[in-house]
């Protein structure tokens, strides 16, 4: 657990990618397999539900430390993590060991879930008298659920290629989908032998990066492969060996939550993986992703969700072919695959080929994409023709080309603290938009601003500051901001009665005072738009 402790410690104090994946890369070459498993485990993001309930933790770590509530209270506002403050709390050890990180997780960690309160206790206080400052810190984190430290699944792609030798895009592969840290699997992972993989494993994703600037940087159009942009899950369709698999990005399985999608497995031949994207489709139309909402907030689908509801897959491109990975094969002999293997199954009803978008200019596809609302999509998708299937987000072959988004001037009216670095600064906002003569809440939002804006915002919070419910502050509403975001709907659940998607700062409007922001009617309109 120390010397995990102590990657933690040394990926979290560097900027510099080479720094953290020879940082990883140094722990798994020199650790054995039990460990190296779990440390790639959390380090790519499979982290265990909380264990513990926030109160009993605070409680526990209260009465172990000797501090009196308010004093624990005080400090977390201060400190801003709850994972480091008993870290920091906590009397020094009685004893520490050199227990390895496998034994603290399987042994200590996991079986927290099915104990009662007084066994969690014992286990609990017991592991913090064991754990110096910066075991405690990380042991905090997975036992909230809160772990996760400055790494993208590419920086330890790369590590476990360069300990193995084994190619970086086999390694992502080999990470895709559903498995246990075991040491059985780090050596399936590690192998030069994959032919035991799970059937049920998905590719990793190619990504597309933004436009920015003109589109006409991309020179020829007749170079790129235009589709419209999809609102929708986007997902993998599996089928191999006479079973059927749907992942979706986030590699959540998700197959018993689309029956249609399933059941149209056994009409795709046998090896056929194709990535698309599921849509709430109906009358030859996607429905608004509010109606696929719909299905994804229940937990048992009714007959009269699934005729309402129905969902079907846009498919986008052919991963596998006859059981053979074909992603290094050019883009146009993929769709022409894709497009005879659509047909095929074409009378489910539920498979539908991404249309290509035929124009002779970018100005032909700029007059086409300001059309994107009315069609239910987000813009465009452009592939470069001959390029192959690659993983993750890489320039210069897939490009997003997106509708602008809507954008509304609302007034900051709370305010509270961010987590792990941004702790100390008031971050996280609440923006508000007038309704007659009342400011009410309609969106919060993290992200947009420079560090020299939050540093500003968080000064102005602390001298207007006018009440106080736990970390949260209202302010004088005096801050206008332009909010950006990409979609907006009725919610019943919100005090404003809608609910928008992906809201972002896209600019401080310092030219703008209060009175000036928008109106609630003015904000419902564009749900017509």
């Amino acid at each position: 657990m120390k010397r995990f402790a102590d990657l933690y410690t040394a990926l979290d104090e560097t900027t510099k990618t080479s720094a953290k994946v020879e940082a990883i890369a140094a722990y798994l070459a020199s650790s054995p397999p039990e460990d190296a498993v779990w440390a790639i485990n959390f380090l790519i993001g499979r982290r265990p539900k909380r264990l513990i309930e926030i109160r009993k933790l605070r409680a526990w770590a209260i009465e172990e430390a000797g501090v009196p509530d308010w004093l624990f209270d005080e400090s977390y506002q201060a400190v801003g993590d709850l994972a480091e403050l008993i870290a920091l709390l906590l009397p020094a050890p009685t004893a520490t060991t050199g227990l390895p990180l496998h034994y603290w997780v399987e042994e200590r960690l996991l079986p927290l879930r099915g104990q009662d309160d007084a066994r969690r206790r014992e286990s609990l206080i017991g592991a913090w008298r064991e754990m110096d400052e910066r075991q405690r810190f990380v042991w905090n984190k997975l036992i909230t659920g809160a772990f996760r430290v400055g790494v993208s699944q590419s920086l330890v792609v790369r590590a476990v290629a360069q300990v193995s030798g084994i190619d970086a895009n086999v390694i992502s592969h080999r990470v895709m989908g559903d498995w246990a840290p075991t040491p059985d699997f780090y050596a399936q992972l590690t192998g030069a032998d994959s032919s035991d993989a799970d059937i049920s494993r998905p590719y990793p994703f190619c990504l597309a990066y933004p436009i920015e600037g003109d589109i006409r940087q991309l020179e020829n159009p007749g170079d790129w492969q235009v589709e419209w942009k999809w609102d929708g899950i986007r997902s993998q369709l599996i089928r191999r060996r006479w079973h059927t698999f749907l992942w979706s990005r986030g590699e959540e399985l998700i197959t018993e939550r689309f029956p249609e999608l399933e059941a149209l497995g056994s009409l795709l031949p046998e090896g056929t993986v194709i990535d698309g994207e599921i849509l709430a489709w109906k009358d030859a139309a996607p429905m608004p992703f509010a109606q696929m909402q719909r299905r994804i907030g229940r937990k048992a689908l009714s007959e009269k969700m699934l005729r309402d509801v129905p969902a079907a897959i846009v498919a986008y491109d052919l991963l596998e072919d006859g059981g053979h990975d074909i992603r290094e094969s050019p883009l146009e002999t993929r769709r022409a695959r894709l497009a005879e293997i659509v047909r095929s199954a074409s009378q489910s009803g539920h498979l539908i080929l991404s249309p290509a978008v035929e124009a002779a200019s970018w100005e032909d596809l700029e007059a086409l994409r300001r059309t994107s609302r009315e069609r239910g999509v987000e813009g465009f998708m452009l592939k470069r023709f001959g390029s192959p299937y690659r993983v993750g987000r890489r320039r210069g072959d897939w490009w997003k080309w997106k509708v602008e988004p809507y954008s509304v001037d609302a007034v900051l009216l709370y305010a509270q603290p961010g987590s792990g670095k941004r702790a100390s600064l008031f971050t996280d906002y609440t923006f508000a938009i007038w309704d007659k003569d009342e400011l009410v809440p309609f969106a919060k939002a993290y992200s947009g601003l420079s560090d020299e804006e939050i540093r500003k915002v968080d000064a102005f919070v602390r001298r207007n500051t006018i009440e106080k419910f736990g970390p949260v502050r209202s302010v004088k509403p005096e801050l206008v901001f332009e909010i950006a975001f990409e979609g907006i709907q009725k919610s019943p659940r919100h005090r404003s009665g809608i609910a928008v998607r992906f809201p972002r700062m896209a600019r401080w409007r310092t030219d703008k005072r209060a009175a000036d922001a928008d109106t609630i009617d003015t904000v419902k309109a564009l749900i017509g738009s």
